[in-house]
């Protein structure tokens, strides 16, 4: 069953589900953020990992190079064509342990080609999501911090034999955007 504002606030609320938590969608001149109908619209923070290829390694998720990314932070990052970056959400979640997530990208940056990737939060997932920012078009294009960046629903179901807390999982509590691990 997908979780409705009014059980998605109280969560937020009571039991730190979701930190900051703004109660309302904010739209005035942004792109939009906080609690919706059916969801939540996360943030992206003002830090980012942009990818370039100056180094000319290869993407190898098993031995992921740092060198793949310039860190940059500030108000907006600009992603440069058919490229991606990084980013962390500026909300902190704690999934309960019944709660199973999807995360889908913004319309708004949807429309203008630029796709987000996020994949699900385990029931007891807890930390910063870390986000992929994708530029499919063949020009540079700018994401705004401390904006809207994509939405999350929740989803209900009975609690797992084993959550990603009970198995230890790698991402567990990531502070930061965090690049793959094995």
């Amino acid at each position: 069953m997908i979780k409705n504002d009014k059980w998605i606030k109280e969560m937020a609320l009571k039991h730190r589900m979701i930190e900051p938590f703004e109660e309302r969608q904010i739209r005035k001149g942004v792109i939009s953020y906080g609690l919706s109908s059916f969801g939540y619209d996360i943030r992206v923070a003002d830090e980012f990992k942009i990818f370039t290829n100056i180094n000319s390694t290869i993407v190898d998720p098993k031995a992921f190079d740092t060198r793949s990314f310039v860190d940059f932070k500030g108000d907006v990052c600009i992603i440069p064509p058919n490229s991606f970056a990084l980013g962390r959400s500026v909300e902190y979640f704690r999934i309960p342990r019944n709660i199973m997530t999807i995360c889908l990208g913004k319309s708004t940056y949807a429309r203008c080609g630029i796709i987000t990737n996020v994949t699900p939060f385990e029931p007891e997932w807890e930390g910063y999501v870390t986000i992929e920012i994708s530029n499919t078009t063949p020009l540079p294009a700018k994401i705004y911090a401390n904006e809207g960046i994509a939405q999350v629903l929740f989803f209900e179901g009975e609690p797992p034999l084993i959550s990603y807390a009970d198995k230890r999982g790698k991402y567990q509590a990531q502070v930061g955007i965090t690049l793959p691990k094995i």
